[in-house]
């Protein structure tokens, strides 16, 4: 049988119980169809990039299946006539993920405070160098590229690292 990840995204006006019960009826119909849902993860309440269906917001949740491609066409037409349901896609991969997926361990950082947007490297925590937002130098590290001319291979600052005022070349 193929391996398959299969994310959906729900409208946001439904509940979680109502978010986990479409799943489980997704899951039940790949089960019908001779597979097996091995993880289901709801990644919440998640903003939009954009307005589908004049919805800013959904819930996202990711399916893992192991099941033959007539169960997943099975659950993909499902889907469709499904009026929660307002986005989704699934791909056959390689192999399944037995670990979390990236959108959980990023969440899970975020709880715990290592990452993030709270401070660090995110908030500017260290100095960027180049101009303030009026265009003037703020003494920084200046920016450097290499010159095809130069044979030694020694950087030369760039044009654009310097401010403007008493640089007369």
């Amino acid at each position: 049988m193929a391996y398959y990840e299969s994310v959906f995204i729900a409208r946001q006006d439904i509940s979680g119980a109502q978010v986990d019960q479409l799943a489980d009826s997704l899951t039940k119909v790949i089960q019908d169809g001779g597979g097996q849902v091995t993880k289901k993860e709801f990644w919440g309440l998640r903003n939009l990039a954009y307005k589908i269906k004049k919805n800013r917001k959904g819930h996202y949740v990711l399916l893992n299946i192991d099941g033959p491609s007539s169960a997943v066409l099975e659950m993909e037409r499902n889907m469709r006539l499904n009026e929660d349901v307002i986005r989704y896609l699934t791909v056959r991969v390689d192999e399944l993920e037995k670990e979390d997926s990236i959108m959980l361990r990023s969440r899970g950082m975020r709880e715990t405070g290592r990452g993030g947007r709270r401070g660090g490297f995110d908030r500017g925590g260290f100095d960027r160098g180049g101009f303030d937002r009026g265009g003037r130098d703020r003494g920084g590290p200046r920016r450097f590229e290499a010159s095809d001319n130069d044979r030694t291979g020694d950087a030369k600052p760039d044009r654009r690292a310097r401010s403007g005022k008493g640089d007369e070349q």
